[in-house]
């Protein structure tokens, strides 16, 4: 059983690229596999590029000093991420020191700056505090402060909103969006909500059944999505700025398992624009617009009045 399937994509310096779709579509173990941290019995074949080095072929030490260093990741429950009885000032700093970039001294004096740059208020005194002593909102911004405590150049943030209220969701939308300019790092954000990709990512990479289904720059994706899957998926959420009360579309079903794929295209059993060709031949992922991907027989370009089809 492959979780992944032939995923293949870059991301350039100062870059927000967005990895969407649904629980179990591949999106966490994607960014699990830049990092080596795929769980055994998994094995990840392939490259994994950064710069001109190959992190499949890095000793034990020097993946130790990419993670941190070069790349970092905020997972996606900050209260389990934090250590529970070890205050969050020392954390941070623990996450400096351990990858040897700052002295210790170093490293104890950018604590209240770090917690400042991610406006958690009165930082010198809250490094003191306990996880459980902050609230969810910042916990994930004490999350983001150790990630980008090292400076990275990648900083992969998986789900970084879930289980945030809306102007918590906000804040932290523009706290990435500033860590991106300010640092120049790249930024993978994985998440299920269309409408943070849509106001944060340059670029949107969709995720079906472990494989990229569609790919390209975010206006282009959202203005006109060629898989039906991503056309779906913009198109069950209501929009703010729609002038008429169009219906929502429904995704019928539930994801593939797995172990047992279905023949042909991965969404045919539950696309309501399939032809014979997609229950037998799986489609490659192939230019369908200057710059847009879009693995699928029937392009939603070609699809008369899908409107009226949903």
């Amino acid at each position: 059983m492959r979780a992944v399937d032939g995923i293949s994509f870059d991301v350039d310096r100062g870059e927000i690229v967005g990895v969407v779709g649904e629980s179990g579509s591949g999106k966490t173990m994607t960014a699990l596999s830049l990092l080596r941290l795929v769980p055994e019995p998994g094995k990840i074949t392939g490259r994994i590029l950064y710069g001109e080095n190959d992190v499949l072929e890095m000793t034990d030490d020097e993946i130790r000093e990419f993670r941190g260093n070069e790349v970092a990741m905020i997972f996606q429950d900050p209260m389990t991420s934090m250590n529970p009885v070890l205050r969050v000032g020392f954390q941070i700093e623990e996450a400096m020191a351990a990858h040897r970039r700052f002295t210790g001294q170093q490293a104890r004096d950018r604590v209240v700056p770090m917690l400042q740059r991610v406006r958690i208020p009165a930082a010198k005194e809250r490094i003191k505090d306990f996880p459980h002593q902050f609230s969810g909102g910042m916990r994930q911004r004490a999350m983001i402060a150790m990630g980008v405590s090292n400076e990275p150049s990648l900083l992969i943030a998986d789900e970084p909103t879930t289980a945030l209220d809306v102007t918590v969701q906000a804040s932290i939308i523009e706290l990435l969006r500033d860590i991106s300019r300010e640092l120049r790092a790249a930024v993978i954000l994985i998440t299920h909500n269309m409408a943070l990709v849509a106001s944060l990512c340059n670029r949107v990479i969709v995720m079906y059944a472990g494989r990229i289904v569609e790919q390209g720059p975010t206006r282009a994706i959202f203005k006109n999505p060629q898989h039906p899957y991503t056309w779906s998926l913009l198109r069950s959420m209501p929009r703010m700025d729609e002038v008429g009360k169009e219906r929502l579309v429904s995704i019928r079903g539930v994801p593939p398992d797995l172990g047992k794929l279905p023949t042909g295209c991965k969404f045919h059993p539950r696309c309501r624009f399939k032809v014979d060709r997609c229950l037998t031949e799986e489609p490659p992922l192939a230019e369908v617009d200057p710059e847009q991907l879009a693995r699928c027989w029937v392009l939603m370009k070609n699809v008369p009045n899908p409107e009226m089809q949903s």
